[in-house]
């Protein structure tokens, strides 16, 4: 690291400051998070205060307790933001970083890109996305585990409770240097409302799903998925010889992760409409590039949507206002939506992930705060109507897919017309089942990422290169099952750069299996002990991917042996992944589909062109991916047993328990 100290590595160094820094304004151009729901007793109100002063010397207490208290009544939750650093957040180049490791040091550049306001949707209420997505509950939190960080050595390992820094604590090199968990809960305490009174007391948070794992890279990290389950989309709708051009993709969100559809739709080159109620959040995406036009009039977007088809163009139209409204519309206009999806966040639907059609913005957040009961049921009202124009719209051909957001859980639960004649399973399926699952996950092809830590484009331009001949060299001797896999991920990384997808770390994600993955982080290894690439990188994935999420409404929705509700494999890969060379582990309740809906897990790693990072990346990488492949196949999912198969026959160490598959007419008669 550097030997001159600078103000901005002193402060990291500090963690709590040693004078009481003064109170500050909220900022006027800041995006505050929704106010959480009122849900605490007196007593209990009392009790979050004493739990967020534990932070501070006695002297401060009575001075932050009032403040602490109105925050609780202001926003539902204790902040702290006069503990805000001053400094500007941002992923700064790993050499600024006052550290002993550069693994530490990588984990605070990822921790610092979470939170830049380029990257996270409420940057003041330390959350990423997704309306909760919290990489901390407050800034005592991320002061503290700064200085953790900065003064760690390579044989200590920092443990974290749901953002709280529970302390450094004596491991070995071999150890990951943190271990993260977010929102543990007891099962019976894993209610929507417990999320709301556990987080409030400051004891629990909702780290999504790569929000509180420090692993979230924008918008970015979710378009490749995005892309990859559109253009498959449209290959189940159109004939073969047919262009998304001048096709209408419809859907809804610009917050969050939801910001990558746009982009993905210009990937698949299609006309795509996404609706989003938040003027901000369309401007921002607006502003960055990820998508083309705003619009406020929804004849003008009729008009314009017409216009598009006839031209047969490839655009990303945003339109500031309810989807309802377009959906009915849509329909009125005999404008023909070849796909429609969602992808609000329904895991979040009383607490401003959903808004309903007929309130302004500034109405419905009105409501959710002072009349909690009425929102929700104009929430459902609104749910209700969107699924009876989606259900108008498929009786003339459109494809809808669930995006794995809780829409059609949601709807269900406000009772809308979306069962299937079974009343078992919804009418349409999640996109994990109809397109990821089978053609991606059960094949063991998911969102393989890497950070740039040098902050270099250039560094980045290379590691693009090296992947790019990869895949080139792994799809030539890959077998016909995954040749189109092969290719759509070969035109993602070539086309990459030109699509402008990198917003704040310079970070790429790249569709990969095992072989895949392990081969560009050897390469990458290599590269950097060459220097050609300046400094360590830094590899992850997303939860939504082969093993590391256990969710039954989407990453496991096309397991169908009764194991989708068991929480195994996350469990599993978590624990696997630590011993076998992670630098950082995390293990979360909650994250895409809800609190509750799912337990997923993640890993970072950092390559530093050592020999000890070439073997643990082939070991980590190997068993991330494998672990997931093996429990779809016991499944029975076809793509799964080949994989697995193809996996042990050139690995002589692995040894899979594979299923006997039964005859369907064994079963006929027996009940």
């Amino acid at each position: 690291m550097t030997t001159r100290m600078t103000d901005f590595q002193a402060q990291l160094l500090q963690g709590i400051p040693e004078q009481l820094p003064a109170k500050r304004p909220y900022p006027k151009n800041g995006n505050p998070a929704p106010k959480r729901k009122d849900i605490l007793s007196k007593e209990e109100k009392k009790l979050a205060v004493q739990n967020a002063l534990r932070y501070f010397p006695k002297a401060w207490h009575a001075e932050l307790a009032h403040e602490f208290a109105d925050e609780l009544k202001t926003y539902g939750r204790i902040y702290m933001y006069r503990f805000k650093p001053e400094y500007d957040m941002y992923a700064r180049a790993i050499s600024e970083y006052p550290a002993k490791t550069h693994q530490a040091a990588a984990i605070m550049l990822m921790i610092q890109n979470n939170l830049n306001p380029a990257v996270a949707q409420h940057p003041e209420e330390l959350i990423t996305y997704g309306g909760n997505g919290a990489v901390f509950q407050n800034w005592a939190q991320y002061l503290l585990t700064m200085k953790y960080l900065a003064t760690m050595t390579d044989e200590q390992t920092l443990h974290m409770y749901s953002g709280h820094p529970m302390g450094l604590f004596p491991s070995s090199k071999e150890a990951p240097r943190v271990v993260v968990s977010n929102g543990m809960m007891i099962p019976n305490y894993s209610k929507p409302d417990d999320w709301e009174k556990f987080n409030a007391l400051g004891v629990t948070q909702y780290g999504q799903m790569t929000a509180g794992s420090y692993m979230y890279i924008g918008p970015q990290g979710i378009v490749h998925g995005t892309a990859i389950t559109v253009m498959n989309a449209f290959r189940k709708v159109l004939d073969k010889n047919d262009s998304p051009k001048g096709k209408v993709f419809l859907t809804a969100g610009l917050g969050g992760m939801s910001g990558a559809q746009p982009k993905a739709g210009n990937i698949a080159g299609c006309i795509t409409v996404c609706a989003e109620v938040n003027p901000e959040a369309a401007k921002k995406r607006h502003e960055q590039g990820w998508v083309d036009e705003l619009l406020v009039d929804l004849q003008l977007l009729m008009v314009r949507v017409k216009e598009a088809i006839a031209n047969q163009e490839t655009v990303s139209l945003a339109y500031i206002g309810n989807v309802v409204d377009v959906w009915e519309h849509f329909y009125e206009e005999n404008i023909f939506v070849h796909l429609g999806s969602d992808q609000t966040s329904l895991h979040n639907p009383w607490a401003g992930g959903y808004y309903p059609v007929g309130l302004s913005f500034e109405e419905a957040n009105t409501l959710i705060v002072e009349h909690p009961a009425e929102f929700k049921e104009k929430v459902q009202e609104s749910l209700r109507r969107q699924i009876n124009a989606i259900n108008k719209h498929t009786a003339k051909g459109t494809y809808f897919f669930d995006y794995g957001n809780a829409f059609l859980l949601e709807v269900s639960r406000a009772g809308g017309d979306v069962m299937a004649k079974n009343n078992i399973d919804f009418r349409y399926p999640s996109y994990v089942q109809d397109i990821l699952g089978p053609m991606c996950f059960d094949y063991g092809f998911g969102p393989f990422r890497w950070v740039c830590t040098s902050g270099d484009p250039k560094d980045l331009q290379k590691t693009d290169a090296i992947a790019l001949e990869v895949m080139k060299e792994i799809k030539a001797e890959a077998p016909e099952e995954i040749q189109q896999q092969m290719q759509d991920n070969i035109k993602w990384i070539s086309e990459a750069e030109q699509n402008k997808l990198v917003v704040g770390s310079q970070a790429r994600i790249l569709y990969a299996d095992a072989e895949g993955r392990s081969k560009i982080a050897d390469a990458f290894n290599t590269a950097i002990a060459k220097g050609e690439i300046s400094a360590p990188v830094v590899l992850g994935r997303d939860h939504h991917d082969v093993s590391g999420t256990d969710s039954p409404f989407r990453e496991t929705s096309n397991i169908y042996d009764g194991s989708k509700f068991t929480a195994d494999m996350a469990i599993h890969n978590v624990i696997g992944d630590s011993f076998r060379g992670a630098t950082w582990v995390s293990i979360h309740n909650g994250g895409g589909v809800g609190w509750g809906e799912v337990i997923n897990g993640g890993f970072g790693m950092v390559l530093d062109g050592s020999e000890e990072a070439s073997n643990r990346l082939k070991k980590m990488l190997f068993y991330d991916v494998n672990n997931g492949i093996s429990r779809r196949s016991w499944a029975r999912n076809k793509e799964a047993l080949f994989a697995i198969q193809r996996e042990m026959d050139r690995t002589p160490n692995l040894r899979v328990t594979l299923p006997n598959l039964v005859e369907p007419n064994i079963l006929e008669d027996l009940f």
